[in-house]
């Protein structure tokens, strides 16, 4: 399923996630355009093995690792990867954006990430492919938003049989089977390896859960005064 937009008007212009889009796609062309962008990969990139060790793969032996798991969230593998990713982010981030306020999404969208780099490790210590992408903050992003918004609407491309419909679908139901196969692959993958980074999307998304959890019950409390 693709989504294509959702029906919830953002209550300001979402400055963040715009420049969180923006950031992703000028690190894109500076990786694919200037660099040699395997060589760019292997630097920046979560590598497992270093983080859980603590030290720099050759040839990068100065580098600081644990500074990765940021880094590695604005670096993408390909054009079909940024795209997909930031489609996602661009759907969904500029209402989480107003449910947070702009501080606290920027923190939000860092710690999911970092979360989701996490959980990717914790399965696959020992692995020394790096994982590079925003799916593990934008997947916090998909879970914050099933909590805050779980009565809007996604316009989406959806398959069904051979062919491909354009139809509404509700938020919980779009996320609750993007979140079903990411369940489905992680448990065939097994533990990390090269591919897709599974895990990190679940790790993302139950922290997007837990923070817009969080969020949700403050607004309540406010209304509630208020």
């Amino acid at each position: 399923m693709i989504p294509l937009k959702d029906d919830i008007r953002s209550q300001g212009r979402p400055i963040v996630n715009y420049s969180i889009i923006g950031l992703n796609c000028l690190v894109f062309l500076y990786q694919y355009l200037i660099t040699d962008p395997q060589w760019f990969i292997m630097k920046y990139g979560t590598i497992p093995y270093e983080i859980v060790h603590g030290i720099d793969l050759p040839p990068f032996s100065s580098f600081p690792v644990h500074f990765n798991l940021i880094f590695s969230m604005f670096i993408h593998g390909g054009f079909l990867h940024i795209a997909g990713n930031m489609l996602f982010l661009w759907v969904f981030g500029d209402n989480v954006e107003d449910a947070f306020g702009k501080w606290r999404y920027i923190i939000f969208y860092i710690i999911s990430g970092i979360c989701g780099s996490l959980l990717h490790i914790l399965v696959g210590a020992n692995s020394k492919i790096p994982a590079v992408g925003a799916s593990g903050a934008i997947s916090g992003v998909l879970g914050a938003y099933a909590i805050l918004y779980p009565r809007a609407r996604v316009l989406a491309l959806v398959p069904v049989f051979y062919f491909l419909r354009i139809m509404y679908l509700p938020a919980f139901a779009f996320i609750g089977i993007w979140f079903f196969y990411q369940l489905i692959y992680a448990a065939s993958s097994g533990v990390a390896g090269g591919g897709v980074a599974w895990f990190a999307h679940i790790g993302g998304f139950i922290a997007g859960i837990v923070m817009g959890s969080t969020i949700k019950r403050r607004r309540r409390r406010w209304d509630f005064y208020f």
